[in-house]
C-alpha cells in the first residue's frame, strides 16, 4: 500500500508541473485591457536589460534634419500636404540640394542598400552586448522594409523595399543573422502614415483594410521577438481596435508566447498599458514593478542626421552610465542607430557600441538579469537634484549627478543592481583608495571582488556600513575605464 501511494504520490508531482504549464499555455485573453494586463510580460526582456534600436528607410536619403530633430521626419517637415515643399529650413535644404520639384517618392532608386551586409551587422550587435534588436519594419513614410502587398495596394505605387528600391527583403535578412546570433529579434511599427491616400481618405477603412492585415502580415512572417509600437496618437485604442489585435496577438500568432509588447496603443495608452512602458530621450521611470524601456540615439535624432555636430552624440561614458542608471531603476536601454541609405553603420555608432560590449564583457553580471536594490545608488552628502518629469524628451542629465560634490550639491557615488545573494555596487569612475558603502544591511558578507580583477577585495564591516580597502591597486590593474564593479556575495 505505502509503494503505491509513494508511486502515486510520485507520478501527481511528476505530471503537476506539466499540467501547470498546459494550464498557463491554455489561457485565452479577451480583446479589452483588464484580460490583456493580465499577460506577464516574457522573462526573457526582464533580463536582456539592453537592445538595439534601428531607424532606416527612405529618410536615411537626404539623411538631414535640423540639428537637434528627428531627421526620420524628413517628409512630414519637408512638405506641405499638396506636395509643395514647406517655407522652413527643411524645405530650403531640399530645393538647394534635390529641386523644388524632386519629391519623396523620388527617394526610393536612392535607398540602395547596396553595402548592406546583415551578418556584419549582427556581428556588431552580439560584440556590443546587446540581447535583443528592434528594426523599423516602417516608420511613418510607410515604406516597408519587407514585401507588403498592402503598402502597393493603398499607395498606388511600389511602396517596399522587395518591389522598389534595393529589391530585397531588409527585415528578413537582418532577421535571420540577428537570431544567428542568439539574440532576440523584433520590429517597429508605426500605426499610422502621415500621407497614405486611405489614412487621409476614410480612416476606418485604412484600419480594417491596410493595418490590421499589413500587421498580421508582418507578424506571422518574421515571429516578432518585440513588437515596438508607435503612431499611435491620432486615433483612440478602440478606433485602432488595438485590443482585438493584441487578442490575436497573444492567442493566436505564431510568437504568442514569446512577444513582448510596448504602450503605444492608442490615444493616451503609454504609461498604462502593455508589456512594458515606454520613454524618450528622458529621464526613464522610477517607482513602479511594471517593465519599462528608455529608447533614444546616440545624438538627437533617431534616423542618420548628416547635419549632427560631434558634440550632439554621448561619449562611451555617458552611454554606458545612462544603461547603468537605468539598470539599477529597474529599466532596459533601447540604443538607437541610424545606418546610411547604402546600408552601412556610421564608424562613429559602431566604435560606441564596440567600447560598451567591451565594458559589458567585463562587467556584464551586474547588468544581465539583474534587479533593483531596495535603493537604487547611493549619494553623497548635499542636496540631490529633482527629476519630476516622465514625459517623452523631458531633460535629464545624468552627468549633472556624477563627479565630485560642489557647492553642498550631491552627487551619485554608486549605483547598485542585484541577484540572489548578491549585490553590485558599480561606481561612476574610480573611487580612490576606499569606497565606504552605507546602510547596505548585509549581515552575512562572505566575499567582496572587483569584476575583471583577479585578487579578492579587503573589506570591513562598520554598522550596517561596508568599507572597501582599495589602496593596493594601481592605476594599470585597473579593468576597464568608466565605472567599476564590486560584487558582494552574502548569506541571507
Amino acid at each position: 500500500m505505502k509503494t503505491t501511494n509513494l508511486l502515486f504520490l510520485s507520478m501527481f508531482f511528476l505530471v503537476l508541473p506539466l499540467s501547470l504549464r498546459a494550464q498557463s499555455e491554455s489561457v485565452t485573453y479577451k480583446a479589452n485591457w483588464d484580460s490583456l494586463d493580465q499577460r506577464p510580460t516574457p522573462q526573457w526582456f526582464l533580463d536582456a536589460k539592453f537592445g538595439i534600436f534601428i531607424h532606416w528607410g527612405l529618410y536615411s536619403v537626404p539623411a538631414w534634419g535640423e540639428e537637434k530633430a528627428y531627421a526620420e521626419w524628413y517628409w512630414r517637415h519637408t512638405f506641405n500636404d499638396d506636395g509643395t515643399l514647406q517655407k522652413n529650413n527643411w524645405g530650403q535644404f531640399h530645393q538647394r540640394v534635390y529641386g523644388k520639384d524632386f519629391q519623396y517618392a523620388d527617394f526610393v532608386p536612392k535607398f540602395n542598400c547596396e553595402m548592406f551586409n546583415p551578418d556584419q551587422w549582427a556581428d556588431i550587435f552580439a560584440r556590443a552586448g546587446a540581447r535583443y534588436v528592434v528594426l523599423t519594419s516602417k516608420h511613418h513614410d510607410g515604406f516597408c522594409l519587407w514585401p507588403s502587398k498592402q503598402a502597393n495596394q493603398t499607395w498606388g505605387r511600389l511602396w517596399n523595399s522587395v518591389d522598389a528600391g534595393p529589391q530585397r527583403d531588409l527585415l528578413g535578412d537582418l532577421t535571420v543573422a540577428v537570431r544567428k546570433k542568439n539574440i532576440k529579434m523584433g520590429f517597429y511599427y508605426s500605426l499610422y502614415e502621415w500621407f497614405n491616400p486611405l489614412w487621409r481618405f476614410d480612416r476606418q477603412q485604412y484600419v480594417s483594410q491596410h493595418m490590421w492585415p499589413q500587421f498580421k502580415d508582418v507578424v506571422t512572417r518574421y515571429q516578432p521577438s518585440i513588437i515596438f509600437s508607435d503612431g499611435e496618437w491620432d486615433l483612440a485604442d478602440s478606433d485602432w481596435r488595438t485590443p482585438e489585435l493584441l487578442a490575436w496577438l497573444f492567442n493566436e500568432s505564431p510568437c504568442k508566447d514569446e512577444v513582448v509588447i510596448n504602450d503605444r496603443w492608442g490615444k493616451g495608452i503609454r504609461h498604462k498599458h502593455g508589456g512594458y512602458y515606454t520613454t524618450e530621450y528622458g529621464a526613464g521611470l522610477s517607482d513602479t514593478d511594471h517593465p519599462w524601456e528608455e529608447n533614444r540615439g546616440m545624438g538627437h535624432s533617431f534616423g542618420y542626421n548628416r547635419n549632427e555636430p560631434l558634440s550632439n552624440y554621448k561619449t562611451t561614458r555617458e552611454l554606458i552610465l545612462l544603461l547603468v542608471d537605468l539598470v539599477s531603476r529597474g529599466g532596459n536601454l533601447l540604443l538607437d542607430i541610424g545606418p546610411t541609405a547604402d546600408g552601412r553603420i556610421p564608424e562613429i555608432m559602431q566604435l560606441k557600441l564596440i567600447e560598451m560590449g567591451q565594458w559589458l564583457n567585463i562587467n556584464g553580471q551586474a547588468i544581465y538579469a539583474t534587479r533593483p536594490h531596495t535603493t537604487p545608488c547611493q549619494w553623497s552628502a548635499g542636496k540631490k537634484p529633482e527629476q519630476t518629469s516622465t514625459k517623452d524628451q523631458a531633460e535629464y542629465n545624468l552627468m549633472d549627478r556624477i563627479g565630485k560634490p560642489e557647492n553642498d550639491k550631491a552627487v551619485i557615488q554608486a549605483f547598485f543592481t542585484t541577484k540572489p545573494g548578491v549585490l553590485y555596487a558599480i561606481t561612476p569612475g574610480w573611487p580612490g583608495k576606499k569606497l565606504l558603502l552605507r546602510d547596505l544591511n548585509l549581515d552575512r558578507v562572505s566575499d567582496v571582488v572587483m569584476l575583471g580583477f583577479p585578487d579578492k577585495i579587503a573589506w570591513k564591516k562598520q554598522d550596517q556600513n561596508l568599507i572597501l580597502d582599495l589602496s593596493k591597486i594601481t592605476p594599470d590593474q585597473l579593468p576597464c575605464p568608466w565605472a567599476y564593479t564590486f560584487k558582494i556575495t552574502y548569506e541571507k
